[in-house]
């Protein structure tokens, strides 16, 4: 069974920083690709990061140049290092595993930007 599980969110001011780590199990690093995605209030889910088993990533474009993804198959670890945070990055953000056929999710951490 597939288990992913969020941690690092928080309450940061805008214009600074918080990384998100992702433990999974490792099987998830079997899917095709790996990724974050996010929720506001009110929103549909939208993909803000995705990193492929061959290491190709994609950005969503409201984050481009201000997040990077990373996977370490090792520890069995996805993280995505938010910078440059602003009141528009305030969501549930989720860990996801797609195998195409299958989606995995985590139960998502609350990230939240206001001064």
């Amino acid at each position: 069974q597939v288990q992913l599980s969020e941690s690092g969110g928080g309450l940061v001011q805008p214009g600074g920083s918080l990384r998100l780590s992702c433990s999974a199990s490792r099987s998830a690093f079997g899917a095709n690709s790996m990724g974050w995605y996010r929720q506001a209030p009110g929103k549909q889910r939208e993909m803000v990061a995705s990193i492929t088993r061959a290491g190709n990533i994609k950005y969503g474009d409201s984050v481009q140049g201000r997040f990077t993804i990373s996977r370490d198959d090792v520890k069995a670890t996805l993280d995505l290092q938010m910078n440059t945070l602003k009141p528009e990055d305030s969501a549930v953000y989720y860990c996801n595993a797609d195998w195409g056929w299958k989606k995995s999710w985590g139960q998502g951490t609350q990230v939240t930007i206001s001064s």
